[in-house]
C-alpha cells in the first residue's frame, strides 16, 4: 500500500483514533503504544485495508481517549501505519506518519467499536508540498528561539543535524516535540502555512520562558 501522493487518493471516510495531546503533522511519525480493544480492532481494520487511521484530539482534555460521542477538535490529521509489532495481550505498537489534515464533517453510525466519520481534505492539498513556504520562515530567528528554548528546558540537542535539516522538517519537528498542552498542539497543527506554525511555534517558546522569568507557572 503506496503513501497517497494527493488528496485525490484519500479516502472519503476514515477510522479516528481520539487522543489528547498528541500531534500528529504530515510528513512526521508518531509511535503509538495502541492496547485499549477498540482500538486494537481499529487497527486491525487499518492493517486489512487502507493502513490509513484519523488521529484528532476530544475538546474536553480530562481524559487521554475517551469513550462515546464526545466532542471532537474540527481538524485532525490523517496517519498512515508505516510499521506495527504485534505484542503480548492483543496489543500493538505502531507508527504513524502523518499523510494529510482532515476534517471530520459527519460521524458514522457503524458496528464497529471505533468512531467512523466522513471527512474533508479539500483545504489541506498543500500538506502534500512539504517545502511550500520555506524560504518565508526566519530560519535565524527560529533557531535562535529554538537555542535559547533547548537551554531553558535542559534538553540536550545535536545542533549539527539540526543545521542539517530543512527548515519545514525542522518547524514540524519541533512542534510535535514541544512540550505543550493540548489546545497549543491543536493551535500548530491548525495553522494553515509553514510560516504560520513557526511563528506559532517561536510564540509559544518565548510565552514559556518569559511566565517563567516572571515567575508565573503554568497550568
Amino acid at each position: 500500500m503506496r503513501r497517497p501522493a494527493s488528496i485525490s487518493e484519500l479516502p472519503d471516510m476514515l477510522a479516528l483514533f481520539p487522543l489528547s495531546r498528541a500531534l500528529l503533522l504530515p510528513g512526521s511519525h508518531r509511535p503509538l503504544n495502541v492496547f485499549e480493544p477498540r482500538f486494537v480492532a481499529m487497527v486491525d481494520d487499518a492493517l486489512a485495508g487502507n493502513r490509513m487511521i484519523g488521529l484528532i484530539q476530544p475538546r474536553d482534555t480530562a481524559e487521554e481517549a475517551p469513550r462515546g460521542q464526545v466532542p471532537l477538535e474540527k481538524v485532525g490529521c490523517i496517519g498512515r501505519v508505516t510499521h506495527f509489532e504485534e505484542q503480548a495481550e492483543g496489543r500493538y505498537f505502531i507508527i504513524l506518519e502523518g499523510v494529510c489534515r482532515f476534517a471530520p464533517t459527519e460521524e458514522l453510525t457503524t458496528a464497529t467499536p471505533y468512531r467512523q466519520a466522513r471527512i474533508d481534505t479539500s483545504e489541506f492539498a498543500a500538506d502534500f508540498t512539504p517545502e511550500l513556504g520555506e524560504d518565508a520562515v526566519d530560519r535565524p530567528r527560529l533557531l535562535k528561539v529554538l537555542r535559547a528554548h533547548a537551554e531553558f528546558s535542559d534538553i540536550e540537542v545535536d545542533w549539527d543535524e539540526i543545521e542539517d535539516m530543512a527548515t519545514g522538517e525542522l518547524v514540524d519537528l519541533a512542534a510535535m516535540l514541544g512540550p505543550y498542552g493540548a489546545a497549543e498542539k491543536q493551535a500548530l497543527l491548525e495553522a494553515r502555512t509553514l510560516v504560520e506554525r513557526a511563528e506559532t511555534l517561536m510564540a509559544l517558546a518565548e510565552i514559556e520562558m518569559a511566565r517563567a522569568r516572571s515567575g508565573v507557572v503554568l497550568q
